[in-house]
């Protein structure tokens, strides 16, 4: 597996929320840190990018020696990084990719601006096979007003190039969480579950992450989808409270 995101320095998220996620699953964790913050378990409070070069040198090296499954992507983190994704992706299109497209932290400080959604919505979305925006970010990506309806989201979304798009609704009011997965023009699968009691950190990481896992295992894209949330809902049922601000997610569960 490898993973392309930031690096947390908490390890609730990120690269760190990657390697706990697919080594769960039996895989192997690669990784190509996109770039470093300055972060607690309250909000990021710096992005510092790592060079296009360099991210292009990693992947190189790293492809020319390990058969790489499925590819993860998180927080890009900037206009460059974004372009030396892309083209290392084009350079291997048959490794699928699901991408967590991390926009904002928990406590919604924006994490990317219009260059760089613009970049991603054009570069990576016809990347992708698997997409899994929260409701905020499908709306930033597809580019619509904040009153669409989820069905419009997920076409617009499909119609940017995805295969797949997982979106997901933590973000969305109520006791119950619905993620809508859409396929071929259509929603195809509406999945629920019982909201949990507080704020937790890394949940969107910890669900693509565990959905490429389980695609590298063999799973169809659907199937991968479907078994990766009950994974996530026990993560966040025994999420620890280690620092003074959202829960980490229990990743190592049994």
């Amino acid at each position: 597996m490898l993973s392309l995101s930031g690096h947390d320095p908490t390890g609730g998220a990120g690269i760190q929320a990657d390697a706990e996620s697919f080594t769960h699953f039996g895989c192997h964790p690669c990784s190509i840190i996109t770039c470093l913050t300055v972060q607690d378990s309250h909000t990021v409070q710096r992005l510092i990018p790592i060079s296009a070069d360099d991210i292009i040198q990693q992947a190189k090296a790293l492809f020319n020696d390990v058969p790489i499954a499925v590819i993860k992507i998180g927080l890009t983190g900037s206009v460059d990084a974004v372009k030396a994704i892309a083209k290392t992706l084009n350079v291997y299109p048959k490794i699928p990719v699901v991408f967590d497209p991390v926009l904002a932290c928990g406590d919604g400080t924006p994490l990317a601006n219009i260059e760089l959604i613009s970049a991603i919505r054009n570069e990576l979305l016809p990347l992708t096979t698997v997409l899994t925006p929260n409701t905020i970010e499908a709306t930033q990506l597809a580019g619509l007003q904040k009153n669409n309806d989820i069905d419009s989201l997920g076409l617009a979304l499909l119609n940017c190039g995805s295969n797949y798009v997982l979106i997901t609704g933590g973000h969305v009011t109520g006791s119950v969480i619905q993620n809508h997965l859409f396929h071929q023009n259509k929603n195809i699968a509406t999945y629920e579950c019982a909201r949990q009691i507080g704020d937790f950190h890394g949940t969107g990481c910890t669900l693509a992450s565990a959905i490429a896992a389980l695609m590298a295992k063999g799973h169809s894209v659907p199937s991968a989808i479907e078994l990766a949330q009950p994974y996530v809902d026990k993560a966040i049922q025994q999420a620890i409270q280690f620092g003074k601000g959202q829960r980490f997610l229990n990743r190592s569960q049994k």
